[in-house]
């Protein structure tokens, strides 16, 4: 029997939303979690202050310049991000010692230019990263497996369109306690809520991955050859060769003379990063960035002095050719650094709506085929489907306040502290999926409610126990952002509770 067009892509959509739905519903948690990974770094280093803020960058680039030469003045290079926003909110600096792998890093104090002391964690910045490294993978593994799933979910979007001709009809339409039907209406819902949304978050995605999987699309237009592809990566990214110390040590021009050079080329105001090549050798380089979060366009103007002479070498504009103009708005979209906070919480809000859309999607996939199949197959066939099903869409956020717990109350000179937060996470998040596997679907998901209730309504007391600056005493300090993560933890318990709820009285019904 040939299947209609419509019903091949049906089936198409079915398909590809199950079997990489899990792998995206983590991508979307995660990735939303990155447009609040500053605030979740925040809550997770209680040592540091609130955000100290620069307008006039000069006496933050001298301190740590006084800085950097008292700990690395040989180092290979010098990496500083000023304090301008949320998306910076510290003065950092960075540096890479010869024949060291990885850069160390510091936040310093505007005031005293001196490091903060604060516990070792990986904050935010790490929910951020498993969007995209899906953390135990390799990379070369974790970047085909993010692109694939990525391409699949907008074969999904589109495949969805198209089988739903009356969409915007469904768009209205939602039966509770229908079973499967119920499911699909949430699904449709959620989908078409967000569907510009999830088009922008898909597209921009590809065109994050395409120069990595995609090494065809170089050369179709570069040719082939390493050389070509030299020639390509030059021109979007503008990039210089790495400075080779000449080992001849050479006094850098002063700050003041070095930012009078810059500013011939860029505003001061507008100085976002600076990196310096070799410092203190004769071949020193030294580049001033502006900040990728002033606009949508995800571009730096960079300016690039030799630091001896303060001769110019490269002054690279924001904008550049109508290509490359193109990927970095892709790129402003996809990451959302540019948003302000109302659009960053309509950042946040889609993408959690993103999340329901996979998970409810992958739930009417088991729903639809225990109404079609015979009982006993449904146990055969179905029970670990919808075991992970459970396990994955309501384990993973029962986990994630493990990750904050853990981190509040392992010892601030615990050895590889970081590293365990992440154990505690993941092993959290087995034992949810143990969970669903042992235990009927609703039970299970009663009992996970109930743990994830707990769990959060935890994490704002622990915070007043292990801190000065928390949600009860956020009106004498006025720093919101703690406060928030923890009404943000006090709203999410509620939630699980009312699940709760709801599972015990059906239970019980």
């Amino acid at each position: 029997m040939k299947l209609s067009f419509r019903a091949r892509m049906s089936a198409l959509h079915t398909w590809t939303g199950l079997l990489l739905g899990w792998v995206l519903y983590f991508m979307f948690v995660t990735g939303t979690l990155g447009y609040l990974d500053t605030e979740i770094d925040r809550w997770m280093k209680p040592e540091l202050p609130e955000a100290q803020y620069v307008s006039e960058p000069s006496q933050a680039i001298q301190t740590s310049f006084d800085y950097l030469n008292s700990v690395a003045p040989n180092a290979e290079s010098w990496l500083i991000q000023l304090p301008k926003n949320r998306n910076q909110p510290y003065l950092q600096v960075h540096w890479k010692l010869p024949d060291e792998g990885a850069r160390k890093t510091e936040l310093l104090d505007i005031h005293t230019g001196q490091p903060f002391a604060t516990r070792e964690t990986k904050g935010g910045q790490l929910l951020y990263q498993m969007h995209w490294k899906l953390h135990y993978l390799p990379r070369t593994i974790s970047d085909w497996v993010v692109t694939v799933a990525t391409l699949f979910m907008f074969v999904a979007i589109v495949t969805g369109v198209i089988v739903h001709k009356k969409i915007f009809t469904e768009f209205f339409t939602f039966r509770p306690k229908k079973g499967a039907r119920s499911w699909l209406d949430m699904h449709n819902l959620m989908s078409v809520t967000t569907l510009p949304f999830q088009l922008m978050i898909t597209y921009s995605g590809l065109v994050f991955m395409m120069f990595v999987c995609f090494p065809w699309i170089i050369s179709t237009f570069y040719g082939p050859g390493q050389d070509n592809k030299q020639q390509f990566f030059h021109e979007v990214f503008v990039s210089l060769p790495d400075a080779k110390p000449s080992g001849t040590p050479s006094a850098m021009l002063p700050v003041p003379a070095l930012l009078e050079e810059a500013e011939k080329h860029m505003p001061l105001q507008r100085i976002s990063g600076i990196e310096v090549e070799a410092p203190n050798d004769e071949a020193s380089r030294i580049a001033f960035n502006s900040g990728v979060s002033e606009s949508l366009l995800r571009s730096a103007e960079i300016v690039t002095l030799n630091a001896s002479t303060g001769e110019l070498i490269l002054h690279r504009t924001q904008t550049g050719s109508a290509a490359r103009g193109f990927r970095d708005v892709m790129l402003g979209l996809h990451e959302g650094l540019y948003a302000g906070p109302w659009l960053r919480l309509l950042y946040v809000v889609s993408g959690l709506m993103g999340c329901a859309m996979v998970a409810t999607g992958v739930f009417y996939w088991v729903k639809s085929r225990q109404k079609k199949e015979k009982k006993n197959t449904q146990r055969k066939d179905l029970r670990w489907v919808q075991a992970v099903n459970v396990g994955v869409v309501l384990g993973f956020p029962v986990a994630l306040p493990v990750y904050f717990l853990a981190n509040r109350l392992l010892p601030t000179d615990y050895a590889g502290r970081s590293e365990v937060e992440v154990v505690c996470l993941f092993s959290a998040w087995l034992a949810a999926i143990l969970v669903a596997s042992v235990l009927p679907s609703k039970k299970a998901v009663l009992w996970l409610s109930v743990a994830g209730a707990l769990l959060y309504a935890l994490l704002p007391v622990l915070a007043a126990t292990t801190s000065t600056r928390h949600l009860f005493n956020a009106h004498m300090h006025q720093d919101w952002v703690l406060a928030g993560f923890d009404a943000t933890a006090l709203l999410t318990a509620m939630l699980l509770a009312v699940l709760a709820r709801y599972c015990h009285r059906k239970k019980e019904g």
